[in-house]
């Protein structure tokens, strides 16, 4: 299959949805400009749309036929953007770029950050719960979001992350961080998808191990080319994890070793789909787009 058209193709379908979002947020009365302002700035700034496209194919590959993934699957975006707002603000990343653009809170100022990212978590539920899925499996798609963001998941890491900067974490420490901060909607975003699309507990138990390497594999990977590239490669300051004493798998594997482990998520990744057919293939060939990927 043609992975770049493939793509192309989901990010134009999910940038589409999310314009009409904001769009509208704009025009809500009672939403104030500032921060509608604020929200379409952080969620239009770019950006790959994988998490919302890791649903669209694990919706693919658990059977699912119609369209009705979309408004689903884009809400993703706003939890992954809510993340990156709330990630960069001076108490946690400090971080002034993102998408070489200034970040949000540099732009509209770190309270209006805050509860942009706020609106953007809050709203994304709003999406799901009108989306028109029926009562059972919305009930399903919420629990598996929550559990994906929260602190269970990708705040649950963020802490830990925060908590051991500058300090010598264990090796179960890193696995915990990198799988949760970054791991867990990536994953969550794979079995959403599988969910709704009505798989079979044998294939959403497949996807959830597909999920789960190439997640963690994806933090691995992030952390390596926080070393090896460029601002302008990156969109974002470069070498701030060593910089900040961050716990990262090359801080703590060394970089060829976090190279190695990062490949054989990857690898196992693709076994994990061995008894899916041909629908499964984007969801193959995105594991090894992460593998290589340069921002």
């Amino acid at each position: 299959m043609n992975l770049e058209l493939y793509l192309k193709e989901k990010k134009r379908l999910v940038d589409g949805f999310l314009g009409e979002y904001v769009s509208t947020k704009k025009k809500q009365k009672d939403c104030p400009k500032r921060l509608s302002g604020a929200m379409s700035y952080s969620l239009m700034a770019g950006g790959k749309r994988i998490r919302p496209i890791l649903a669209i194919a694990g919706y693919e590959a658990g059977g699912g036929r119609s369209g009705n993934i979309m408004p689903v699957a884009s809400s993703l975006e706003l939890v992954h953007t809510y993340s990156l707002i709330h990630d960069d603000l001076p108490a946690m990343d400090n971080d002034d770029f993102r998408r070489n653009k200034p970040t949000a809170h540099r732009v509209y100022g770190e309270a209006v950050a805050i509860l942009a990212g706020d609106a953007l978590l809050t709203d994304a539920f709003n999406i799901i719960s009108n989306s028109g899925v029926s009562p059972g499996k919305l009930v399903r798609v919420i629990r598996e979001l929550t559990k994906a963001a929260g602190p269970e998941g990708m705040v649950g890491g963020q802490t830990v992350d925060i908590i051991l900067e500058g300090k010598k974490a264990k090796k179960k420490d890193i696995v915990y961080i990198h799988s949760h901060k970054t791991g867990a909607l990536i994953r969550g975003s794979v079995r959403i998808g599988a969910i709704m699309a009505g798989a079979s507990p044998a294939k959403l138990k497949a996807l959830t191990e597909y999920g789960e390497k190439i997640g963690l594999a994806f933090q691995i990977i992030d952390d390596i080319l926080d070393i090896i590239c460029t601002k302008e490669e990156m969109g974002k300051s470069t070498g701030s994890d060593d910089a900040k004493g961050k716990n990262t798998y090359p801080s703590t594997f060394g970089l060829k070793e976090s190279e190695k482990i990062a490949e054989r998520l990857v690898d196992d990744s693709v076994k994990a789909l061995k008894g899916f057919d041909r629908k499964a293939d984007p969801l193959r060939e995105i594991a090894g787009y992460i593998l290589l990927r340069r921002n």
